[in-house]
């Protein structure tokens, strides 16, 4: 396939109209709804699957970490909407949430101009 044809499929990905959502109700089908609640389930499992995990950082986790001046914080990361870090709740988009992820107990991450150690993990 030459690239040519490829950039004409990706413009014309581009330009296509955002779907309106329709006003009617929403109607399902029994089998639908039965593939509807296997999806929640198996979701509800993969999500409580994760917090069990603190063998690294992920959404959820609530980690602590020491400062290269001795300072000890512990931050939960959360959603963008539910972050206050004065209350110790940090988003996952900003960045020490995303130096955070995926390390383990001991790593040491970037945070600002200095380092800090993960200390514990839960």
């Amino acid at each position: 396939m030459s690239r040519a044809f490829v950039k004409e499929l990706e413009d014309a990905a581009e330009e296509l109209p955002e779907r309106s959502i329709s006003p009617h109700p929403n109607l399902v089908t029994a089998e639908g709804l039965a593939h509807i609640e296997a999806e929640v389930t198996r979701l509800q499992q993969e999500h409580a699957a994760a917090p069990s995990d603190r063998s690294k950082v992920h959404f959820g986790s609530t980690v602590a970490i020491v400062r290269s001046d001795g300072r000890r914080q512990t931050f939960r990361i959360v959603g963008e909407d539910e972050a206050d870090p004065a209350r110790g709740t940090l988003s996952h988009a900003s960045p020490l949430a995303r130096a955070l992820f995926g390390k383990e107990l001991g790593d040491t991450v970037k945070v600002a101009q200095s380092e800090a150690e993960i200390v514990e993990i839960a």
